[in-house]
């Protein structure tokens, strides 16, 4: 089926990778063919065309942040640029937004004459974008029911406590920082070096290959080699030395030897107190028993005449009669019983010499025990378990050893075996990615840059065995250096953009945020990076602070920072620049006077005019 389009509009594409992508297609050619959808996209959408996005960062809200007193920032869907003079709070714009993505608030960014500052910003989540964010927000009660696809963030910062606000709840930085790290991606000029790192080279290679999976099952892997090789360690770590073995064993047999049982101690102790008072205690038993039963009037005695006297009343009464004599008969038996239990005791509680002694003798093994191994008889058993699991432990080393071994030895062939897959997957990307950054590259004026990546072996890690570098060269003839060893910071910060345009493309995060990315560059190569941000703009929302009026003509959308005194206090503030305003401050930025005006008015007619030419 062909279908021909003689209008520009928009066309949206949800690839299986979970990737969305916005077309803009202007007299395109489209067919679908099996399912897929292909279409041919003009470079720029039309002027004053609005594109859907799928997560934007809508305003941003600034109060009492060092000079700014108040600011309300709108901000537009694409190219987003902020230019002011040095020093007219253009940082304090970029400060306020990494407060927001979590960054430690400095309590001297206070206001002065201010008890606090705010910082809040609204974002819109369409529906079905970035599941993972919205899968982490509903985990953490924080979606809106009111606006389930708005995210509101909110700082608070006093003298004494920072409190941060997603979406009115109150969340801890970590929280905040895992919310906006998926939704916004920071870059300034004093991170350029950043790319000079191989560590981060990888990191760029990876996210260009979408090798998040891959990625993830190596950290996997090392980290269950790591806690192998941790138990393998503690257990060698624990293992007695043999003179250690020697002594533990005698500890083992010593107590083994004693035999003693939980609460002994304080059996033979009440034992022996009884026994040491026997001749007392017999005494006392046998007074009562005479008292009781054994004495010539004793209570069994009077129970007997009591009796005789109540088998009187049977003839007058003869029912009470046995009720009273049947409690009689019970109360004589209980006596009777509880001098038989005394009588008992009695006998029991009387020891021959020969076992009081063993008795003496029990209690001072017992003690040496605690003294040893205590301070109580529980401490001693529990010696006693531990001795023994370290004996056995010694005994049983070898097979152990052998046992770690071979869980070592599974656990690392699981990880090499890992590691080489994601090693495979990197070599067969990294021409893709040389090819990628060449040709960004030359649109930001070396014409003939070129990359290669040169692998070597790394040590074992949870990135994988790979270590790679980028080589670069900016002119044909020139041996290919190692990124890290060139010198030009305007190279090194046209090769930072050139690897955000890059993976810009791959990358699910879909705001940009550049803290003059230009610096230490200018001419051709500023007008390039003008339109690079701006190519950017068509796929992310950018929000760039520039100094150079070649990026900011290319913008959709212009803001500029400037600061006056009012009441005896500097304060500073933004607005969304007009057409004619924006005139004007192209030309400030381009020196001022006369000539500078009409230059920037021609500068914006030729932005224009590249645009419908492209």
């Amino acid at each position: 089926m062909n279908v021909f389009f003689s209008f520009f509009f928009a066309v949206r594409i949800d690839f299986c990778a979970g990737k969305t992508y916005l077309f803009y297609v202007n007299r395109s050619f489209t067919r679908i063919l099996g399912g897929g959808l292909f279409v041919e996209t003009s470079h720029f959408p039309p002027r004053g065309f609005i594109p859907v996005r799928l997560i934007m960062l809508n305003w941003l809200s600034v109060h009492n942040l060092a000079i700014v007193e108040e600011a309300e920032i709108e901000f537009g869907p694409s190219f987003n640029v902020i230019t002011g003079e040095t020093g007219a709070g253009k940082s304090v714009i970029m400060g306020a937004l990494g407060l927001l993505l979590g960054n430690r608030a400095d309590k001297s960014a206070i206001r002065t004459g201010s008890d606090h500052c705010e910082i809040s910003a609204g974002f819109t989540l369409a529906p079905g974008a970035l599941p993972k964010l919205r899968a982490f927000l509903e985990e953490n009660a924080l979606l809106s029911s009111d606006e389930p696809d708005s995210i509101l963030v909110r700082r608070v910062i006093t003298h004494s406590s920072s409190r941060n606000f997603v979406n009115g709840s109150a969340v801890n930085l970590n929280v905040l920082r895992a919310i906006a790290s998926a939704m916004v991606d920071v870059h300034a000029a004093n991170e350029n070096a950043a790319i000079l790192d191989p560590g981060n080279q990888l990191e760029v290679l990876d996210r260009f290959a979408g090798l998040q999976k891959e990625l993830e099952t190596v950290r996997q892997r090392w980290a269950d080699l790591t806690a192998v090789r941790r138990e393998k360690d503690a257990f060698a770590a624990s293992l007695p030395s043999p003179e250690e073995a020697a002594r533990l064993r005698r500890d083992c047999e010593e107590i083994e030897r004693a035999d003693v049982h939980a609460g002994e101690d304080d059996e033979l102790t009440a034992r022996h107190d009884l026994a040491a008072n026997s001749r007392s205690v017999i005494e006392l038993a046998s007074q009562v028993c005479g008292g009781l039963t054994d004495g010539e009037d004793s209570i069994s005695q009077r129970f007997t005449e009591c009796r005789r006297i109540l088998r009187g009343l049977e003839r007058i009464e003869p029912g009470k009669a046995e009720e009273f004599l049947n409690a009689l008969d019970g109360a004589k038996e209980a006596v009777d019983d509880l001098s038989s239990e005394l009588a008992s005791f009695a006998s029991e509680v009387e020891v021959d010499e020969r076992e009081f002694q063993e008795m003496e003798e029990r209690m001072r093994l017992i003690q040496t025990l605690k003294r040893r191994y205590g301070p109580t008889l529980d401490d001693v058993l529990a010696h006693l378990e531990r001795v023994r699991d370290r004996v056995a432990a010694f005994d049983d080393a070898e097979l152990r050893r052998r046992e770690f071994e071979t869980k070592e030895a599974d656990a690392f062939r699981e990880y090499r075996t890992a590691a080489a897959r994601l090693g495979e997957k990197r070599r067969a990307a990294a021409g893709k990615l040389e090819d990628a950054l060449s040709k960004e590259t030359r649109k930001l004026g070396f014409l003939k840059a070129a990359y290669s990546l040169a692998f070597s072996d790394a040590k074992d890690g949870p990135l994988g065995t790979d270590a790679v570098t980028f080589l670069f060269t900016a002119n044909p003839g020139v041996p290919m250096i190692p990124l890290r060893d060139v010198a030009s910071s305007g190279e090194v910060a046209r090769v930072m953009l050139a690897v955000k345009t890059v993976l810009a493309a791959v990358d699910e995060i879909p705001i940009l945020v550049f803290d003059e990315i230009d610096a230490n560059i200018g001419g051709e190569t500023a007008c390039r990076v003008g339109e690079e941000l701006s190519q950017l703009g068509r796929f992310k929302q950018i929000i760039s602070i520039s100094h150079l009026a070649q990026v900011a003509v290319c913008a959709d959308t212009h803001f500029r920072v400037a600061k006056h005194v009012a009441d005896g206090r500097t304060l500073s503030g933004i607005r969304r620049l007009d057409e004619a305003a924006r005139v004007k401050e192209l030309a400030r930025m381009l020196g001022g006077g006369d000539s500078a005006a009409a230059h920037a008015e021609d500068m914006l007619k030729q932005t224009g005019k590249v645009r419908k030419k492209k």
